[in-house]
């Protein structure tokens, strides 16, 4: 058997990095979370206020639902700076595992408010009473404009990284609930009809728990060290197996550190030999390029040991 050292590996790995492969910068996104923060705090206030002094439940759920949008942008950003510090010799991965746990709080946050909000609709439903709808209106105007703008600074982030995707879903959300609300005050205008407020409310906390769902789904996936999304573990297994002087691969796994960082462990078979750091080297560019892994641990075997899974999956 021939094995590889690499930084930081003791037991006959090669051990790469590779970076650049994750869009925005954590600069950029230090400012999308702290300019949302900034205005959702304050956009709380104006919109409790004025919820109460229009007795418009919308306007009400809806500053609560901000409310907890502030804490799920908080609990976003002190996972995004919490998986950049350094690794230690207690915590060899970091903290990169916080962005995950980030996500699955923030989606279980949403799913929660929306349980609220979709109950206190119910309620209001049996009796409906009028409110200020101009009042209404006006603020959620305004909601419309904040929590739009602040899911536009965390647009792009969230196509790579499924903690920005939380909070980008969380400010997408609130939009779509003001947008909402200026649509029954709207009605309540022209048609003076109260119940259209919790019922808006109803279909609108439907169509977030739907959206939110598939970041339950995936937060949770990821935190039992499941294949990432848009990794095809079969495809790997068969472009590893391609390389030259491969004979077999075993031992294989994928699995996510963070919600940006996806790490593989496997066992080539090279009867010929180890070939050299370049033929690692290209593996890991063509991993990180073709499959968006960039942090790969590679064994070399001359004959083949046995198989370290207790369950291996079965790819041949």
């Amino acid at each position: 058997m021939s094995h590889v050292h690499g930084p930081g590996c003791r037991h006959g790995h090669h051990h790469g990095h590779a970076h650049g492969a994750h869009g925005q910068g954590p600069a950029h996104h230090d400012r999308a979370f702290a300019v949302g923060i900034v205005l959702n705090v304050l956009f709380v206030a104006v919109e409790a206020w004025f919820g109460w002094r229009a007795d418009s439940l919308a306007l009400l759920a809806d500053a609560g639902h901000n409310l907890s949008d502030v804490a799920g942008l908080a609990l976003a950003w002190g996972a995004a700076l919490a998986a950049r510090l350094r690794p230690t010799h207690v915590r060899t991965y970091g903290w990169q595992r916080a962005s995950i746990l980030a996500a699955l709080a923030n989606a279980i946050l949403l799913l929660v408010a929306m349980g609220a909000l979709a109950l206190e609709a119910v309620q209001r439903l049996g009796a409906p009473h009028p409110g200020d709808a101009v009042t209404v209106m006006a603020v959620a105007a305004l909601g419309v404009l904040i929590n739009g703008l602040s899911a536009a600074l965390l647009m792009k982030g969230s196509q790579d990284d499924l903690n920005i995707r939380g909070a980008f879903l969380h400010m997408a959300a609130d939009a779509l609930v003001s947008l909402g609300v200026v649509g029954a005050g709207a009605l309540y205008l022209a048609f003076g009809w109260a119940w259209l407020d919790p019922l808006v409310s109803l279909a609108i906390a439907a169509l977030i728990v739907a959206g939110t769902w598939g970041l339950l789904r995936q937060s949770l996936h990821l935190a039992f060290d499941g294949v990432p999304e848009g990794v095809d573990l079969v495809e790997v297994h068969a472009w590893l197996r391609s390389q030259p002087g491969v004979r077999s691969v075993h031992d294989l796994h994928v699995w996510a550190l963070g919600t940006s960082d996806v790490a593989l462990t496997a066992h080539l078979v090279m009867p010929a030999g180890h070939p050299g750091d370049a033929f690692l080297i290209a593996l890991a560019d063509g991993l990180v390029h073709r499959f968006r892994i960039g942090h790969p641990t590679i064994q070399i075997e001359i004959d083949g040991l046995p198989d370290g899974c207790v369950r291996p999956a079965r790819l041949e």
